[in-house]
């Protein structure tokens, strides 16, 4: 088994960094398959095909690489972008539709993962099995998160504005019960993870569609553009924290490459050092 923790450890800036690389894909995907035409099947293919190139370099590595980890994340939100897209439009099963086959799918994934490895905590993640079991439900999540925010923003009447509002009281809803309630805090991540991403389905929405329909125009490019910036400089200081704490100087509160603890831990939506 590998001694060192293979991904990021969850903090406050774990989870903006998660919904700025998950605002990406969106963003991303779109630029692939609409912007630039390709089409929602040839896009699927290529991201998928990016998003494996990401998951072996990952699967290779012996300890946790920001740049990597966030690529991956990227990868799988890009991917399943278009794959929801493809399943959604392409083959004519609809948002909802939609969404419930992912659902389902990412249900079977985290119970094959809990019966195979005993539970659902990412905070350490260490064998290969764990990590395939971690990325697969992040795809699925990502792919899964596409189809609700297309849902909320087109079919449930809400709009594109309105859809983030929701998923953002979610979410604030998740954050109290976290902080006053004594409800499983691996269950609590999961709701929070694939809460984030229709939120940034949604906000990218938000951030490419005309103002006539409750967006901002800032197209698929600017919104990348502007995603992958304010991504790149959390990653930078994420890789600096990283270095500091391996070299053993004191570190800040992104996650850092440590050796497993004696105690059971269970995960968090917030780990403080």
């Amino acid at each position: 088994m590998n001694t060192m923790n293979k991904v990021a450890r969850v903090t406050l800036y774990f989870w903006i960094m998660k919904i700025a690389a998950t605002t990406l894909g969106e963003t991303g995907g779109d630029l692939f398959s609409m912007t630039m035409n390709i089409g929602y099947a040839i896009s699927s293919l290529i991201l998928l095909s990016f998003f494996l190139i990401t998951l072996v370099i990952q699967l290779a590595s012996k300890k946790y690489h920001p740049v990597i980890y966030w690529l991956v994340i990227v990868s799988t939100s890009t991917a399943g972008t278009t794959m929801s897209d493809y399943m959604d439009r392409t083959l004519g099963l609809g948002y909802f539709k939609g969404s419930l086959i992912l659902v389902s799918c990412l249900v079977v994934i985290l119970a094959i993962w809990r019966y195979s490895e005993g539970t659902l905590s990412v905070n350490f993640i260490r064998t290969k099995k764990a990590e395939l079991f971690y990325w697969t439900a992040i795809l699925f999540s990502n792919t899964l998160g596409t189809a609700l925010g297309d849902f909320l923003a087109d079919s449930s009447g809400l709009g594109f504005l309105g859809g983030a509002i929701l998923i953002g009281a979610l979410l604030g809803l998740v954050v109290l019960t976290y902080y006053f309630t004594q409800i499983n805090r691996v269950i609590l991540f999961w709701i929070a993870f694939v809460l984030t991403r229709p939120f940034g389905a949604t906000f990218g929405d938000v951030l490419t569609k005309p103002i006539e329909r409750g967006g901002l125009n800032l197209g698929t490019i600017g919104s990348s553009i502007v995603l992958a910036s304010i991504l790149g400089v959390f990653v930078a200081w994420s890789t600096i924290q990283e270095k500091r704490v391996l070299e053993g100087k004191p570190g800040g509160p992104l996650p850092a490459a440590r050796k497993r603890p004696k105690a059971k831990v269970s995960g968090r939506l917030v780990n403080n050092n």
